[in-house]
């Protein structure tokens, strides 16, 4: 009678699941690696980030908006509008895209800079690309928060309060690092280039559309 040392059956058994557990760490070790890999290709720019880049959708359309607006003059800065204070900016951020997460995404990156997040949700459209929408009374507010994003267009609307609007479209830029914001709070904000006093401008209907309640961390603040 053999031992159980010696039972060829067992020692069988054994072997196989030797070979077993080599093929399943050899598997999570070659995941790793890849998983590794691909980190250290984003990291080093190898890969870029998805949320660096604009996602292009067909079926967009861009409604015709009037020009941009100057900068009026502002009692007690006659050398012109300085920015307004980062958290007297009161901003809506909504996601027109159809990437889920980016109005938070901004919203969080904005609210950490010191502006005031009112509200983020979701467009019930798409738009092409990100826009500022804002009344007569939030285009100093505006110019402000446009100074964070390399491009973005700037739409007047009719509403009647200083609340700025960041619609993130299918094109998005995210905001500039915060050393790179070319904005001091004791230097005048420049004019766009093609801008038109505001009272020679037709606004544009507000939009009203936002399928969306207060984040959680607007509501706590009210």
């Amino acid at each position: 009678m053999t031992s159980p040392a010696q039972d060829p059956v067992r020692v069988a058994r054994r072997r196989r699941e030797h070979e077993r557990q080599a093929v399943v760490f050899g598997l999570l070790v070659a995941l790793l690696a890849l998983t590794g890999l691909g980190a250290l290709a984003l990291y080093t720019g190898a890969v870029e980030s998805p949320f660096d880049q604009p996602i292009h959708t067909p079926g967009t359309e861009e409604a015709e908006a009037g020009p941009v607006p100057c900068l009026p003059a502002v009692e007690g800065q006659p050398d012109g509008a300085l920015p307004v204070a980062y958290s007297d900016v009161e901003i809506r951020v909504i996601n027109a895209s159809t990437t889920t997460g980016l109005a938070r995404a901004h919203a969080d990156v904005l609210r950490d800079r010191g502006f005031t997040i009112a509200l983020t949700g979701d467009l019930d459209h798409l738009l092409p690309r990100t826009e500022l929408r804002f009344g007569r009374a939030g285009i100093v507010a505006a110019y402000t928060l446009a100074g964070h994003f390399p491009e973005v267009r700037m739409v007047l609307d009719d509403r009647e309060d200083a609340v700025v609007d960041l619609l993130v479209g299918e094109e998005y830029e995210r905001p500039l690092p915060e050393e790179e914001v070319p904005l001091l709070a004791d230097q005048p904000l420049q004019n766009a280039s093609d801008c038109v006093p505001a009272d020679e401008i037709t606004p544009v209907p507000q939009e009203f559309a936002v399928g969306a309640e207060p984040s959680q961390e607007a509501a706590a603040e009210e």
